[in-house]
C-alpha cells in the first residue's frame, strides 16, 4: 500500500469514528522478502509490549471491518458469463452462482487443544470453509474449525447461524462429494468418476458420468 493511500485510509477511519486517532501500523504480513513479521518483531520495533501490539492491531481490524457496508456490494444473481451461452453448461447450470469447498489450512493453536487440530499431516490444521463465485472472488469464508470437524458439519452450522451463509432463493452452489445433497448445494454423483484427471483419454459413458464431468469442469 502506498503511503498516500494508507494515510487516506487512516483519515477515513477517523472520520467514521472507528478510530480515535492515527495509529502507526507495522504490517503484520509478509515483507518484500516473504518474511512474516511476528508479534515480538513489531513489539521490538515500536518498543511496546506484545499485549499492546495485539490490542491495537485488533482495534484496527475491527475499524476496517466497519467499512464493510460501504465497500462491499451484493453479488449479481444473473447467469454467470462462464455459463451463459456455453452449450456445455447452459441451461443445465444456469442457476449456479459459485462453488463451496472445505480445505485444511495449517494453523497455530494453544498446546492444550492442539490434538484436536492434528490429523494425517504433521502440523495442526484448521478446517476452512470457502465459497467462491465464477470471477474467483471469495463471497464467504469461515475459519477456525478443528481438523476433525466434517465439512458437512461446518456447513450445517453456518446455514443455521443467524449471520451465517445464505443461498439466494432459486440459486445453488456446486459442492464436492464431501457434502450431502441439500437445497442450495449440488454435489456430484457418488461412486462415479469425477476428478478431471480421471477423464484423460476417456469419454463419459453414462448420463451420470457426463454430469460429473461437466460438474468438475465448472
Amino acid at each position: 500500500m502506498e503511503k498516500s493511500v494508507f494515510f487516506k485510509l487512516c483519515q477515513k477511519l477517523c472520520n467514521m469514528g472507528a478510530l480515535k486517532r492515527y495509529l502507526a501500523l507495522y504490517c503484520r504480513g509478509t515483507n518484500r522478502h516473504g518474511i512474516i513479521k511476528k508479534n515480538r518483531d513489531i513489539s521490538f520495533h515500536f518498543t511496546r509490549s506484545g499485549e499492546t501490539v495485539s490490542r491495537y492491531f485488533n482495534h484496527v481490524l475491527y475499524a476496517i471491518g466497519q467499512l464493510g457496508p460501504e465497500m462491499l456490494r451484493h453479488r449479481s444473481l444473473d447467469i454467470p458469463s462462464k455459463i451463459l451461452g456455453n452449450p456445455r453448461f447452459d441451461p443445465y447450470f444456469k442457476d449456479c452462482i459459485g462453488a463451496i469447498y472445505g480445505r485444511h489450512i495449517p494453523c497455530n493453536v494453544p498446546s492444550r487443544i492442539v490434538d484436536r487440530f492434528r490429523g494425517r499431516k504433521p502440523l495442526p490444521t484448521q478446517n476452512v470453509l470457502a465459497v467462491v463465485d465464477f470471477d474467483l472472488m471469495f463471497t464467504y469464508v469461515s475459519a477456525g474449525w478443528q481438523r476433525s470437524a466434517h465439512d458437512s458439519t461446518v456447513l450445517r452450522h453456518y446455514l443455521e447461524h443467524p449471520n451465517g451463509l445464505r443461498v439466494p432463493e432459486g440459486k445453488y452452489y456446486l459442492a464436492d462429494a464431501g457434502y450431502a445433497t441439500r437445497r442450495g448445494f449440488l454435489p456430484p454423483f457418488r461412486q462415479t468418476r469425477y476428478h478431471l484427471r480421471e477423464w484423460r483419454g476417456n469419454r463419459a459413458r453414462t448420463p451420470n458420468e457426463l454430469f460429473n464431468l461437466r460438474h468438475s469442469s465448472l
